[in-house]
């Protein structure tokens, strides 16, 4: 069993990896995902030996609060809900006040050094407590406003799972601490006369430190937090894609009911405008329907009865009613949400390395900064100095900058592709697609359209209209694909009324149209009947080479003519192949058509090999010889036929339109029946990579580069230092650097 929870209070990737680590260790939990980004947890377990209260309670045990996707939490449930003091206009304020007594702070501790006027009581050794008191303070209100980090960071200390919340609050904590300790021995000083205690310890303070990593942090939070509410923007854009209510067709009257009221059979009313709730089949009516939200089609389509319609899909105009076929969780739009919602809190390999440095990350930061401090002590360094230091290295590291490096590309990458009509299953696939270099494509209903339409009609002695009418009457009473393509180019005429309709299986057939005996069939049927079709022979058998099926039409005895017909390539496919190679990979079509057919196709399209003449079964042992050979695979297909060879492939591309069990054996679903898609997965998956190994790279950089810097290692050769303040605004810089470089993908 599979479920989502939301979680509360995370705030860095050493909390996700706490969580994870937590609920992975009870028994019958075979896994657990945490999507830092969303807050969520998708868990999988036996739910015979798990509970839901269990997944909460191990959760709550690592300083969280947790409770099931899609229900309010526990202190929301009240009458009078809690303001979410998370989000970013409680943020925003919480900033704003901080800043402000951030700067009356600054301008007590350092505006004199700037020639600032100072009130009297702040001038001198004379005033020092004074001076030292007033900056406690001012930098109490900021402490208070920011006292998450403190809640957050010590609780998770306490627990043995230290967060960047930790470190934060050991820093600032231990700023404001020494800064207490001074004012001490500033008074005791003064009591003793030693004036040179007293200048020592009034100008090292660092209650402007305390204060200014507290607020740089949350400047860095504010910003990281609305970037990566961008980053959801996908789905809370497909979302608002639902309508909430639905005109429904009950007992001859219009009701308008609550979507989740509607239920399979319902019959809608869908008017000009209306967003269509459900999937459904059209009853009574047309319209024109503007699918582009789901499938990234621009063009509105014409829909009557019979045709199926998908949610969300917006009705230009027409009235049209519409049966419901899927509802609820069931409908594509309600599936699109969950597989983005999934593959963004899945992990791609790529994280793995990430996720294990950051599970042990904070510790070794700790333990950096008590050797730091410790270190610079026995080498003769004073207390204040080697604190700085220590401080430094504390505030500096960023484990945030680690943690987002992954999920928010891939988030990003995921919620970009979504948008333009590719569902990505998961965050691995994603992964796995820039490494194709072989495209296997099913030809019958993916490089093709799928079924059989007239492509040539040849009148000997007769009109075109006058040929394609009696062929078209004659063939109305045949149940045959290639019957059905011949009746469907006549739609727009009048036919002629038949008798005597007879078949000869796999040969032709013959009946009384329009007062004359009309024949129509292949080369061996006319033998038989002793129809002459040596004035076509030449061009028929060309058109037969290029894997069209020709019918020749004879009456009376006599040949009239010959029409062709044939699975057609689809208008893109085309583009979508030349695409795939210019890009350097490998393109092969694969099929169960003869030999000569697909020479023609693969002539048509410039494809690299075809495979033909493959038995259904045969296609899964196809692909796993070339993966066996090195290849990297991709599969794309539509059919039933062609699930287990989806499966098999390194990532399986499912078309749109086709079945449902293709789809649930993919990896890749495209919304829309446009190959030219497959490119752009393969490239955008590309693009997606590029900017997560630049994200991992900064992250790793900075802190290889950062912490040590901060350490005081420069300083023995340059006497270079980073006070607390540059640590805190470098350390917010690198998070905000690292979700604004993903965000960049939204623009590719």
């Amino acid at each position: 069993m599979q479920k989502r929870f939301t979680v509360e209070g995370m705030s860095c990737a050493a909390c996700s990896s706490s969580v994870e680590r937590v609920v992975s260790r009870i028994e019958g939990v075979t896994a657990a995902q945490v999507n830092l980004l969303a807050k969520s947890l998708l868990c999988e377990f036996d739910p015979e030996l798990v509970s839901d209260e269990m997944i909460i309670k191990a959760v709550e045990r690592a300083g969280f609060k947790a409770f099931e996707a899609g229900s309010a939490a526990p202190e929301q449930k009240s009458a009078a809900p809690k303001p979410d003091t998370d989000g970013t206009k409680a943020m925003t304020l919480r900033l704003v006040l901080s800043i402000g007594f951030l700067l009356l702070l600054m301008y007590v501790s350092m505006g004199h050094m700037a020639g600032l006027p100072l009130p009297h009581f702040l001038h001198g050794t004379a005033h020092a407590v004074s001076f030292a008191f007033i900056q406690f303070l001012l930098a109490l209100p900021v402490v208070f406003l920011n006292r998450k980090f403190y809640s957050s960071g010590f609780k998770a200390l306490f627990r043995r799972a230290p967060n960047m919340d930790s470190l934060v609050a050991i820093g600032s904590a231990a700023a404001m601490l020494y800064g207490i300790i001074a004012i001490f021995f500033i008074g005791n000083a003064l009591g003793e006369g030693d004036l040179q205690t007293v200048s020592a310890y009034s100008s090292n303070l660092y209650f402007e430190s305390a204060a200014m990593i507290l607020t740089l942090v949350t400047v860095g939070k504010l910003f990281e937090e609305r970037a990566k509410g961008k980053t959801g923007s996908a789905i809370s854009k497909l979302m608002d894609l639902s309508p909430k209510t639905a005109t429904v067709l009950r007992d001859g009257k219009e009701l308008k009911v609550s979507i989740d009221s509607v239920v399979v059979g319902d019959v809608l009313i869908i008017r000009p405008g209306d967003r269509i709730p459900v999937d459904g089949v059209v009853v009574e009516g047309s319209a024109t329907i503007d699918a582009s939200a789901m499938t990234g089609e621009s063009m509105p389509l014409q829909k009557s009865a019979g045709d199926s319609v998908l949610s969300a899909s917006i009705s230009v105009n027409g009235y049209i009613q519409l049966r419901a076929v899927k509802v609820g969780n069931d409908t594509t739009l309600a599936q699109m949400i969950a597989l983005v919602e999934n593959a963004g809190a899945s992990k791609a390999p790529i994280a793995r390395l990430a996720d294990k440095v950051s599970g042990v990350f904070v510790p070794i930061v700790i333990s950096i900064s008590l050797v730091t401090g410790i270190l610079w002590m026995i080498f003769g360094a004073k207390f204040d100095f080697a604190l700085s230091l220590a401080i430094s290295v504390l505030v500096i590291s960023c484990p945030c900058a680690l943690g987002l490096a992954t999920p928010v590309a891939i988030t990003v990458g995921i919620g970009k592709m979504a948008s333009n009509g590719v569902l990505i299953k998961s965050a691995e696939a994603l992964e796995t697609l820039h490494a194709i270099d072989t495209v296997v494509m099913d030809k019958t209903g993916t490089l093709t359209r799928g079924k059989p339409v007239v492509t040539d009609i040849v009148p000997l002695g007769v009109s075109d209209d006058e040929l394609l009418k009696l062929a078209a009457s004659l063939e109305h009473g045949s149940a045959h694909p290639l019957a059905a393509a011949i009746v469907e180019q006549a739609k727009d005429y009048e036919l002629f009324e038949t008798a005597d309709f007879e078949s000869v299986s796999g040969k032709g057939v013959s009946a009384t149209v329009d007062g004359a005996k009309i024949f129509a069939g292949n080369s061996l049927y006319m033998q038989e009947i002793g129809v002459s079709i040596q004035a076509a022979q030449e061009e028929a058998n060309a058109l037969s080479a290029s894997g069209k099926t020709v019918m020749f039409i004879a009456r009376n005895g006599t040949l009239i003519g010959y029409i062709a017909v044939a699975d057609v390539v689809k208008p893109h496919s085309a583009d979508a192949v030349a695409a795939l190679r210019s890009a350097g990979k490998r393109v092969i079509m694969l099929t169960g058509d003869s030999r000569l057919t697909a020479e023609a196709i693969k002539n048509e399209l410039g494809l690299d090999e075809v495979i033909a003449e493959v038995l259904p079964a045969d296609k899964e042992g196809l692909i796993t010889r070339l993966k066996n050979e090195g290849r990297k695979v991709a599969m794309v297909g539509d059919g039933i036929n062609d699930s287990p060879a989806l499966a098999a492939a390194d990532v399986g591309i499912a078309v749109g339109g086709g079945t449902d069990i293709a789809i649930e054996a993919a990896d890749v679903v495209l919304m829309k029946d446009d190959l030219r898609a497959v490119p752009y997965s393969i490239d955008f998956s590309k693009k997606t990579m590029r900017n997560i190994k630049q994200n991992l790279f900064w992250a790793f950089f900075y802190n290889s580069i950062g912490i040590p810097v901060a350490a005081g290692v420069l300083y023995p050769f340059w006497q270079i230092t980073l006070s607390p303040m540059i640590a805190a605004a470098a350390m917010s810089f690198s998070s905000v650097f690292v979700v604004t470089n993903a965000l960049r993908l939204y623009r590719k």
